[in-house]
């Protein structure tokens, strides 16, 4: 049976393949080349500038291609990175058979959160050049990615005060049977003590971190990592991911590395938004986890109209009849009252009360609770009658339930808008943890990249690679005439800038010397 047969390994080539060859004209690897030589990398905080003296060093363009080729073919690891250098044929093209090593990669997303974050911008700006953003419709959600910090290195107090009750227990038993051994075995338990008393030392400095911090957790591994419910009981130690999707083409406009919950998030990611799309007349959607009264009011003061989910009610604040629940109650804004199913009226003294978690409240009743003939059905209570908290920002928060009510179409929106870049990057790439150790900085290089790769692709599949390609190529050289022109006119007017600097000029009263400035340029 005949079989195709391979070329022989041995072979020699009169006209062997150039590297340059072997890159199709539309392989996408091409297109992370112009993107990356289109950006202005030293003015996005890269480091371009590197002494004479010592090896020289990678220019970032190189690292930040590989980084981008990368993530967007499901490697992140620089190890792995430094492997595809030598192997990959895409990449030896790309970095012109440069092959840094693993270190050397790892120190650049390492040390360049914030240009990283400049990257991610001009996916956003190329995609609003292409009117792939809509501007209208966002949607607001949050992710967990598992940090490098086992739940074994995560403690807050409760955990260290049960640590060190089992080793109170343990030096007590240890301390009893030294008493009562001699010889190899009270060696054996003095080293025991000695080993508890270590990892009771351990543990009273956690315990003092956490006092003198005032966090309620402490990562050993990764500092700023937090303990965080997943979905329903279940924890791990992650960081959560903030982010802002477009409706029009699923496109990522922004994202923000977090270590605290969604409850207090909103707020400032719709202001980041109404600075990216440079307008506060969109709406945005977000899921019941925002859903706080203060976050409103931002919303509001924005001038942005939100629609977030409206949480369900937890059993002890419900009536035990549901016609008799707060929602049935009817507020009377001229008055400050509220009125009952009943047609009762409930007033309140205008204090202000203040909950643990910084909620504030009045509080609405009225004395007929006590002999009104449905009070068991409208309250628990015993003793006094029927207690309704309005919070401060009722207003806003009955308005965003209006505009659910009024809308509920566009709301059913919010889960296939917002879930979009989750799907691709932790379930289609699989990256569901964060690669980078110690600190939240880092861990917002590694979302970066993600988001940064995430836009690329969208934009690719969207656009035809040549219009794309046809693109950055204009941008580059437009990018290399304005650099050419400037290094000319600095060239010819170097000597006239010296000569007119060293001249000494006098003011109208004769006095006080004016020297040009030497940063001054001749156009």
């Amino acid at each position: 049976m005949k079989y195709i047969q391979g070329n022989n390994r041995s072979q020699t080539y009169l006209f062997p393949v150039s590297l340059e060859d072997s890159i199709d004209t539309e392989n996408e690897v091409r297109l992370i080349d112009l993107f990356v030589n289109s950006l202005s990398l030293e003015n996005y905080g890269f480091k371009v500038a590197f002494v004479e003296n010592g090896r020289p060093a990678y220019h970032p363009a190189d690292l930040l291609k590989l980084y981008i080729y990368g993530y967007l073919n499901k490697v992140r690891s620089s190890r792995d990175l430094e492997k595809e250098c030598t192997r990959n044929i895409e990449v030896m093209w790309l970095l012109n058979n440069l092959k840094p090593d693993h270190n050397t990669i790892s120190n650049f997303r390492r040390d360049n959160p914030k240009a990283i974050k400049k990257v991610f911008r001009e996916t956003v700006r190329i995609a609003k050049h292409f009117n792939l953003i809509g501007g209208t419709l966002i949607a607001g959600d949050s992710t967990k990615f598992r940090a490098q910090n086992s739940k074994k290195n995560n403690y807050n107090q409760k955990k260290v005060d049960r640590h060190l009750e089992y080793i109170e227990n343990k030096l007590n038993e240890y301390n009893q049977a030294l008493s009562e051994s001699d010889g190899d075995s009270q060696k054996q338990v003095e080293q025991e003590i000695k080993k508890q008393s270590t990892r009771k030392s351990e543990y009273k400095k956690i315990e003092k971190q956490l006092n003198d911090t005032g966090e309620p957790q402490v990562s050993t591994s990764d500092p700023d990592s937090r303990q965080m419910i997943i979905r329903n009981n279940i924890t791990e130690v992650a960081y959560n991911v903030q982010t802002t999707v477009d409706e029009k083409n699923n496109l990522l406009i922004d994202y923000k590395v977090t270590n605290t919950n969604d409850s207090k998030a909103m707020g400032n990611m719709l202001q980041r938004a109404k600075s990216i799309l440079r307008t506060n007349e969109f709406t945005a959607l977000y899921d019941k986890g925002y859903h706080t009264g203060s976050e409103f009011d931002i919303a509001e003061k924005l001038g942005v109209d939100v629609m977030v989910a409206i949480p369900g009610k937890s059993i002890s604040s419900q009536a035990p009849d549901p016609n008799y629940n707060v929602e049935n109650f009817i507020f009377n804004k001229n008055d400050n009252t509220y009125t009952c199913p009943q047609g009762h009226t409930l007033t309140t003294n205008g204090t202000w009360h203040k909950t643990t978690n910084g909620s504030i409240f009045q509080q609405y009743k009225t004395t007929k609770c006590k002999s009104c003939s449905v009070k068991e059905k409208c309250t628990k209570a015993k003793q006094n009658g029927k207690i309704v908290q309005r919070r401060k920002y009722a207003p806003n928060i009955e308005a965003n339930r209006q505009r659910i009510e009024n809308d509920k179409f566009t709301y059913k929106k919010r889960q296939a808008i917002a879930e979009h870049p989750y799907g691709t990057i932790k379930r289609q790439w699989g990256f569901s943890y964060i690669m980078t150790k110690k600190y939240i900085h880092r861990a917002s290089a590694d979302a970066g990249l993600m988001m940064t790769a995430y836009n690329l692709r969208r934009i690719i599949n969207i656009l035809e690679i040549n219009v794309l390609q046809e693109y950055l190529q204009t941008l580059l050289n437009t990018f290399f005439y304005i650099f050419g022109v400037i290094r000319l006119k600095k060239r010819l007017f170097e000597p006239l800038k010296i000569y007119f600097a060293n001249m000494p000029f006098r003011n109208n009263n004769g006095c006080n010397e004016l020297i040009l400035d030497q940063n001054f340029v001749f156009f």
